[in-house]
């Protein structure tokens, strides 16, 4: 093994942290959604196009692993300063992600989650050029992602507009 190459245990570690790191925001999310689903969003007028509740719980698990397989990638390259700028773009997406139930489901403020998720959606898709100049793989694992969000700024403009 050359100097620049890590361990695989090394490696498994951070494969790991980055799953916790990612599964982490989703329970932290989770905290808001979750009560409200049979409460105050059951009382919503939904758009036509929403899927049924169900759909969601798996949609999002498996964006969460992929999310945490881009991640690593970038993370496991080459160590150096550059590799700083994906990586906090990540972050402050998978922040604004949390957000996003904040407002939505703790606020219950469809309004301000729209807003928010515009610009959680400029996020991922920054992420994911950045991304691209590390691992063309870990961007291309984030595009899904890009694209349910953008499924869920329509949908959430749709409980916007059906509830004021």
């Amino acid at each position: 093994m050359n100097s620049t190459q890590k361990p695989p245990a090394r490696k498994s570690l951070a494969l790991i942290v980055s799953m916790l790191i990612c599964f982490a925001a989703s329970a932290i999310g989770a905290l808001f959604t979750t009560p409200q689903i049979d409460g105050w969003y059951a009382t919503l007028n939904r758009p036509s196009f929403a899927p049924p509740n169900w759909v969601f719980g798996p949609v999002w698990t498996i964006l969460y692993a992929m999310m945490s397989v881009a991640v690593w990638m970038v993370w496991k390259t080459e160590r150096s300063r550059s590799r700083m700028l994906p990586l906090t773009l990540f972050a402050i997406q998978l922040i604004l992600n949390v957000l996003w139930s904040v407002l939505f489901f703790g606020l219950q403020n469809p309004f301000l989650a729209f807003l928010e998720i515009i610009l959680l959606w400029i996020m991922i898709l920054s992420t994911i050029l950045s991304f691209a100049r590390y691992s063309k793989r870990a961007a291309c694992l984030m595009i899904p992602y890009w694209l349910w969000v953008t499924f869920a700024m329509v949908l959430n403009y749709g409980f916007w507009t059906l509830n004021t």
